[in-house]
């Protein structure tokens, strides 16, 4: 494989969205049961416990919704109603029903929900909207970084074979004592001659930061002779910009052999296939 000395700007034009799919069954299941609550002007003590005995772990989602807090928030308040030990889960649920019952109305959920139906603006777009913004937002940073491993895992196996590699693994470093995690190890973990680090981004860049630190412990662990490429994209890399100067840096001082977008996937796949007969693999 030849050496490469990429620039900012180079990477930054090839960058492009890295788009999934906010929703996974939890949430879908809590869209459903948002749809299907019928509309009251008042809702009574039994309406909150058909909810959550129907399915606990919905029904407190759509609680914590009504009310507008997150699970940390939620918990807090609860065990602070709830005296004594027992938790704020199903279980206590089941075994102190009254005064579970008693902790949700306390924090008013009964008339935060009944005023939450009945606003101009619709309820269910509301809650649904909640959702996307809280738990939706870290089931798509997940699928987002998985969905780019898979696509890079194709590849991968189309140039190395199906047993050519390990994934989502922990490599063996240097010294052969240490490890570290890497998405793929080329041909094994054991003795790896190629090191493939995915990172994708979308709306958020809250873990952007930890990029320098994996890639870091990375350098750091492997073999000098051990090429590591670093598949990454997402537009919010474009206000990050400081984090994305300091991995050009690495890749112009040898640290890593090569940065790739997606938009890159044919030069990454015509790479690779030159480091397999490079290391006679």
């Amino acid at each position: 494989m030849k050496r490469y000395r990429q620039t900012l700007a180079e990477v930054v034009s090839l960058l492009s969205p890295v788009e999934t799919t906010w929703m996974d069954e939890h949430s879908a299941a809590v869209v459903t049961t948002i749809t299907n609550l019928p509309i009251k002007d008042d809702y009574s003590r039994a309406d909150v416990n058909a909810l959550l005995a129907d399915d606990f772990d919905v029904g407190i989602t759509m609680i914590r919704l009504v009310l507008g807090m997150s699970k940390d928030e939620f918990q807090l308040h609860m065990a602070e109603r709830l005296e004594g030990p027992g938790g704020t889960g199903v279980t206590r649920f089941h075994k102190q029903n009254d005064v579970f019952l008693d902790a949700l109305d306390a924090l008013g959920l009964r008339e935060m929900l009944a005023g939450l139906v009945h606003r101009p603006v619709d309820w269910k777009d509301i809650l649904t909207e909640r959702l996307r913004f809280g738990r939706g937002s870290a089931i798509k940073g997940q699928k987002r970084g998985r969905r780019l491993e898979d696509t890079i895992e194709k590849i991968v196996k189309d140039v190395f074979g199906e047993n050519g590699f390990d994934t989502r693994c922990r490599f063996v470093g240097s010294s052969g004592l240490e490890t570290e995690k890497t998405d793929f190890a080329i041909p094994n973990k054991d003795d790896p001659r190629i090191l493939i680090e995915c990172k994708a981004y979308g709306a958020t860049g809250s873990k952007q930061t930890d990029v320098l630190g994996d890639i870091e412990r990375i350098v750091l662990q492997k073999r000098s002779d051990t090429q590591l490429l670093l598949v990454t994209d997402g537009m919010t890399w474009t206000l990050r910009m400081n984090d994305l100067r300091k991995l050009i840096e690495w890749q112009n001082t040898g640290k890593i052999t090569r940065i790739y977008t997606q938009r890159m996937a044919t030069d990454l796949e015509e790479d690779l296939k030159q480091l397999h007969k490079d290391h006679s693999l």
